[in-house]
Formats: structure tokens, sequence, C-alpha cells
């Protein structure tokens, strides 16, 4: 009966965990659909259609952090991807050659394009420099990736703990107006930036973080927006720069500034997801402030302000040096969650250290889903014959 399969699967799936030669008969990538021996997945829809769409912009030293988290994407990823990376022209050749270097078993899982830096409106060198290198060029996707329905964009220094797949079903979640989804830049205004010192219009009580950005493009290509401008609405594009003009000596964060003044006259386009979904290191840094983290654990996890690389977080810097050292087609449990384990032990006596059950929750749950669904299709494919 099914509960005797469950009662081995469990049971296998223990033997496995502990013993690394029995382990290998799971490893390598899943899929969304598990395929019989032998079969082949036919569909009339093109690859675009049946894609997550992910948008990047890497420019300066950002090549391995963006490499890092486009691993995290495919370790943890039930459906296909599509990568959409712009960057430096002097990048594009190491992106190709290192993303041909992953075994096919990963490679299979997702196709990507890279695209220079530009700028459709206004003068490119300025939004080029504005905030961070390059950061600008999150604002034009929806004009440059016309073929595209919606897109999640992150920045470089973002790691997946869970699958995609499980953030972009909140755009099923969004009403008739709302045409992008952020989290709030800080839980607590007392303590948050744009309640302390923002000089412009910002989202709700705290602001918005753009780190992570999920976007209905097509939505955005057809709305007029509100705006302090002129009385009637303007497209995205036709807003960008004369808002930029007109706040540029105002705003500190550049491009995310400019999405918080957006929403600020058109609140009813946004849709607000919990902190989990953009963690930072000022959600545990002055205490733990992210419920929605100490509820379900870290689902995105993003190492602003450089703490991948640096000792100021050594929470951060351990999940991340942990999922860049991870052997390609090695399990998951012997090669990268034995190893968090044993690095989060260093951290315990720093803030964000103290509360490791925070970032290892969602890499249990998922890790524990795969590996029971590959015991249980492996039996069930054996026991066929």
């Amino acid at each position: 009966g099914l509960y005797h399969w469950k009662t081995l699967a469990i049971t296998i799936l223990s033997c496995c965990v502990l013993k690394k030669s029995l382990f290998s008969c799971f490893t390598g990538m899943y899929s969304a659909s598990i395929l019989k021996p032998g079969e082949q997945k036919h569909s009339k829809e093109p690859s675009s259609l049946q894609c997550m769409h992910l948008a990047v912009v890497a420019c300066g030293d950002r090549l391995e952090e963006t490499l890092i988290m486009l691993k995290s994407a495919v370790l943890f990823s039930n459906r296909r991807l599509c990568f959409h990376i712009f960057a430096e022209d002097s990048l594009k050749p190491e992106f190709e050659k290192k993303l041909q270097e992953w075994p096919s078993s990963y490679t299979k899982k997702f196709e990507y394009s890279i695209y220079p830096i530009t700028f459709s409106v206004g003068n490119g060198q300025e939004w080029k420099k504005l905030f961070k290198p390059c950061a600008a060029q999150r604002l034009f996707l929806p004009v440059i990736l016309k073929d595209v329905d919606s897109l999640l964009y992150v920045d470089t220094d973002v790691l997946f703990l869970r699958p995609i797949d499980d953030i972009w079903h909140i755009l099923k979640e969004f009403n008739s107006t709302q045409l992008a989804a952020m989290a709030p830049e800080h839980e607590i205004p007392k303590i948050g930036w744009y309640s302390r010192f923002a000089r412009h219009p910002y989202y709700g009580t705290t602001g918005v973080n753009s780190g992570v950005m999920l976007m209905n493009l097509t939505r955005i290509r057809s709305t007029q927006f509100k705006n302090s401008m002129i009385p009637s609405g303007l497209t995205w594009e036709e807003m960008l720069y004369p808002l930029y003009q007109k706040y540029k000596n105002y705003i500190t964060w550049g491009d995310q500034d400019l999405l918080n003044i957006i929403f600020y006259f058109n609140p009813e386009c946004l849709y607000v997801f919990p902190c989990q979904w953009n963690y930072r290191p000022d959600h545990c840094m002055y205490g733990s402030n992210c419920k929605g983290a100490e509820e379900e654990g870290v689902s995105i996890l993003h190492g602003n302000r450089g703490v991948y690389h640096d000792d100021k977080q050594p929470t951060f810097k351990a999940l991340y040096e942990v999922i860049r050292d991870f052997p390609f087609e090695d399990n998951l449990f012997q090669s990268l969650y034995y190893p968090l384990q044993s690095k989060f032990l260093d951290t315990v006596h720093t803030l964000c250290g103290r509360i490791p059950q925070v970032f290892l929750k969602q890499i249990e749950k998922t890790m524990k889903k795969v590996y029971e669904n590959r015991v249980i299709v492996y039996l069930g494919a054996n026991h066929r014959y």
C-alpha cells in the first residue's frame, strides 16, 4: 500500500543521507515533472513561455557574485529558467565561458541571453553612473525585453534558498492593478532609512527595496502612471528621465529611490511581499525584526553592503562561500548542508549568527522534499519491472 511505500522511502532516504555511496542514485538535477526512464518531454509551446524569466545586471567586479546567484537559482528551482544577463562588453566572454563549464545536468535546466548595457532615454553615461555602476539598467527592462511577459529581477548579491518557482507563484496573487512586487526596505520605521532620512516621496511607511523585484512587464508597458510632473498619466518609458531630472538632487539610492517615488504616486500598482523574500543584514544586525523569516525561514538572501566579502556578517559570508564551493553533481546534504551547519557554529557570537535556524529552514525543507521525491520515483520505477 501507499503507507508502506512511504515508510520504505523514508527508511532508504535516511540511509542515503548517512551513506554517500547510496545517495548517488538521487544526485544531479531534478525536474518539476519527473519523467519515466527513457521518456522525453515534448511541448508545442516555445521555450520562452515555459521559462521563469530572471534578470540581473552585472558591471565592474560583479562576475563571480552573479554566477553564484545563478548557481543558487539552478540548484533549487524546478521549472526551466531563462536568464537575462545585462553586462559590460568585457564581461560577456567570461560569462559565456563559465556558464558553458557547468555540467550538462545543470545547463539543460536553463537558457541564457547576454545583453549590452543600454538606456533608451536621457544621457546613457548619466544613467550608468547613477548609484552603483549600471544599476539603473533595471529601470529599462520593460522597454528592452518587449517579448517577455513577466520577470524576476534580482541584484547580483542575492542567493536563492528555495525554488524560484515559489516566488514566481506570487504573480498569480496580483490583483487587477498590481504590476510589480517588492519587499519593505525595513519593518521598523524608527530605524528605517526612508522614514528617517529621505528627502523625496517614498512608498508606504518605510519605503521598498528593489534588490528583489517581481514584474508583470506587459502591465507595466500598458499602464499610464500618475506622477508629479504633469496632470495626465505617462507611460513607464516617458516618465523615467523627467522623474530623474526632477529628483536627482534629492535621491541617495539611485534607481531604488526612483521606484519608490513611482509607487508613492501609484500605490495601487504595487504588491508588497514579506521580508523573508528579501532578507538583508538589517533584518538581524539590530536584533531579529523579520517575523516571516523567523516563522518560515529565509527564502531569498540579499547580502548587500558587500557582506559576502568582508567579516562584518559572517553568517551571510558563510552561505555565500558554501554555495560558491559546492561541487556540481555532488549531493546537497553532504556538500552543502553539512558544511553550512559547521560554518554557522563559528558565527553564533554574532547577532545574525544567533538565529541559524532562520537561514537553514528553507534549505532543509527544499532538500528534504527533493530527496523524498527522488526516493519515491526511484522505487516506483524499479517496482514496475
